[in-house]
């Protein structure tokens, strides 16, 4: 009987990038990019299996330095700029759980561009989870600091129009529906969702949400981004748990 434990970690980790080159060893206050990932996942108790899924050697030479797993190369053909990442996903789960021999519960995505997630989030989203049967996944999101209902316009023959309609009903900032963003940040499935969904996840499936601060809502994806979110977290608005464990010469 194969055995079924609980949650698979998985950081996807491309070796090419077309926003800014090489950014997932790139040193991000003081540790490459895909280490802060790493170490969020080996501080999570929830974490049975953390592996990275990766095409480049230096990518996983770096994350065997820093405790991951990488026990396979992914596939050319699911390393092209215009991959998808879900079947991304599919393959990691399906190659992983072939290797231990073992099935999982959930999957969890930990993209490296979005390093200021905390342990405390993973635990949360997946308490949530666990608690609701009936959903297949938990997304993170963060409340933006302008509601698109209430400032986004598009120009429609020549003019201003209102890029949701109805958005100009509102009378009150206040009476406008909250929005959310889906941030980057956590991602966790069921794996029977996983296994059995061969197209992108958004296009079914019931999902809850798991809200954080929209000031660790991190995305990088271009050397701007890389430097916001670096300034962010070395001067402290942003505090990494990891980091404060580490040595101060550590951050030097």
């Amino acid at each position: 009987m194969i055995e079924e434990r609980g949650l698979l970690a998985v950081i996807p980790a491309r070796g090419g990038s077309r926003g800014l080159a090489g950014k997932n060893i790139r040193t991000f206050a003081g540790l490459p990019l895909i280490a802060h990932s790493i170490l969020l996942a080996k501080m999570c108790r929830e974490v049975d299996r953390l592996i990275v899924s990766t095409d480049d050697p230096a990518i996983a030479a770096v994350a065997r330095e820093f405790g991951a797993d990488v026990p396979f190369l992914r596939p050319a053909d699911l390393a092209q700029d215009d991959t998808p990442l879900w079947p991304v996903l599919r393959h990691a789960l399906d190659t992983v759980q072939r290797l231990d021999d073992r099935r999982y519960r959930y999957l969890m995505l930990l993209d490296p561009t979005s390093p200021t997630r905390l342990p405390e989030d993973v635990t949360a989203a997946l308490r949530r989870l666990s608690e609701r049967p009936e959903a297949d996944g938990i997304i993170g999101v963060s409340q933006p600091d302008f509601n698109p209902l209430w400032h986004c316009v598009v120009e429609k023959d020549g003019w201003m129009g209102d890029l949701i309609n109805g958005a100009s009903s509102y009378d009150r900032r206040q009476d406008v529906p909250v929005v959310y963003r889906i941030n980057g940040t956590l991602y966790i499935w069921r794996t029977a969702f996983v296994r059995t969904h061969s197209f992108e996840w958004r296009d079914t499936g019931r999902y809850l949400m798991h809200s954080i601060p929209d000031i660790r809502a991190v995305s990088i994806d271009n050397i701007d981004e890389f430097r916001q979110a670096e300034l962010m977290v070395t001067h402290g608005f942003v505090q990494l748990p990891w980091l404060e464990k580490r040595k101060p010469s550590a951050l030097a």
